[in-house]
């Protein structure tokens, strides 16, 4: 973070040259333009066939001069500027590592089988995005076989995004009531707040559109009516002001815009939730995962070669330090050996004892005597052979 501060110094400093050096120059432009013109009408008004006098030529001097001090003026700042310019391009090598390679291991996708995995998380991001043309590209580059089952349902969510972006509910319904039995096996409310959508959008039409709106809650709210009650009261109540404006009513609060932009991700997150996807790209978590993760490791990546030390993150499959990516990085639970105070990993997992107590493989190597074990925690004496491997 103040890396970036650091560029955006500079980056502020440069705007507000520029801004000055803007500002300066239509000043000095139009006062020249203007001496100019009060030359060129004095000298239109002498006679055609008349010499030029002494004075006449003397103010075309000075203005040959003016013209020539204000060119080079304005050729100095604009100079200065563009030394100010490429000082932002000297800050950004500055302060951010153009290098990440030692950051990384080239094995990870040194397989065959790698990378097409990362090749097929790419081709989800597009067409999770719509990029239907490039996904197909990637595809045939790639030489990868994609069912058409599974792009299609890609295709159709991004089209009913797009449509609630546009307020086209037309769509989104559809699609609602033709997964309405999965959608309520999973708690979804989709179904009645797009139909909520619907009824708020006949509301505001005014008197006018009264018996239809009455209609659509009868025709659509029945089977909603025993989870929703006290909503569709609300909605029902909201008619009684329909004379006078419901914007002007108790129940203007329905009317806010912001149910608009929540259904995006209310329909986004079901609709991925039915279908077995996160609600965010792969591809997206990984680099905002990344970009958390990457100052810190080019800190201790840094440290470690000053210290000649560096081999020991190339000899293991983790990380050298812990990564905190906050809540929204977390997907699954994680066990710490609470005897070490090592995260478990394929090589060193989580064991349960007989008496309940969970550590890691080493730790139980590290405490077994021959065919003999006490737990850390109880006065259990156990074989170490007794221990079961869990997975959380």
């Amino acid at each position: 973070m103040d890396s970036c501060f650091a560029v955006e110094k500079e980056v502020d400093r440069v705007l507000t040259k520029y801004l000055a050096f803007n500002e300066q120059s239509k000043t000095t432009l139009a006062d020249l333009v203007g001496f100019v013109q009060t030359l060129q009408i004095e000298l239109n008004q002498a006679p055609y066939d008349q010499e030029v006098t002494p004075s006449q030529a003397l103010l075309l001097t000075q203005c040959a001069e003016r013209v020539k001090d204000v060119i080079t003026a304005i050729t100095t700042e604009h100079r200065d500027l563009h030394g100010s310019v490429s000082k932002v391009g000297k800050a950004i090598d500055k302060n951010f590592v153009p290098d990440f390679g030692s950051t990384s291991s080239e094995k990870v996708f040194g397989e065959e089988e790698s990378q097409q995995s990362l090749n097929r998380v790419v081709i989800e991001h597009f067409l999770r995005h719509g990029m239907l043309d490039i996904a197909e590209e990637l595809i045939r580059e790639a030489q990868l076989h994609i069912e058409e089952n599974k792009k299609e349902p890609f295709s159709e969510l991004n089209q009913i995004i797009e449509a609630l972006k546009d307020r086209n509910l037309k769509p989104s319904l559809e699609w609602a009531c033709r997964n309405r039995d999965r959608l309520q096996a999973q708690g979804s409310f989709l179904e009645f707040k797009l139909h909520r959508l619907r009824f708020i959008e006949l509301l505001q039409q005014g008197i006018e559109k009264q018996h239809d709106t009455v209609q659509y809650a009868r025709e659509y709210f029945q089977h909603l009516a025993t989870s929703h009650e006290k909503e569709i009261q609300v909605l029902m109540g909201s008619l009684l002001y329909l004379p006078q404006g419901v914007q002007n009513s108790p129940y203007s609060y329905i009317l806010d815009p912001v149910h608009w932009s929540e259904i995006c991700e209310v329909f986004t997150k079901d609709a991925c939730n039915m279908l077995g996807l996160s609600m965010e790209s792969p591809l997206t978590v990984c680099i905002n995962a990344g970009c958390v993760a990457l100052p810190a490791l080019l800190n201790i990546r840094q440290v470690m070669q000053q210290r000649q030390v560096a081999d020991v993150w190339n000899s293991r499959d983790e990380l050298p330090i812990e990564i905190d990516l906050g809540q929204s990085g977390r997907f699954h639970s994680i066990f710490a050996c609470p005897i070490l105070r090592q995260q478990s990993s394929e090589n060193n997992p989580p064991m349960r004892l007989v008496c309940g107590h969970v550590i890691s493989r080493d730790a139980l190597h590290k405490l077994a005597n021959g065919n003999k074990l006490k737990c850390p925690y109880c006065p259990v004496e156990q074989s170490p052979s007794d221990a079961k491997m869990i997975h959380f």
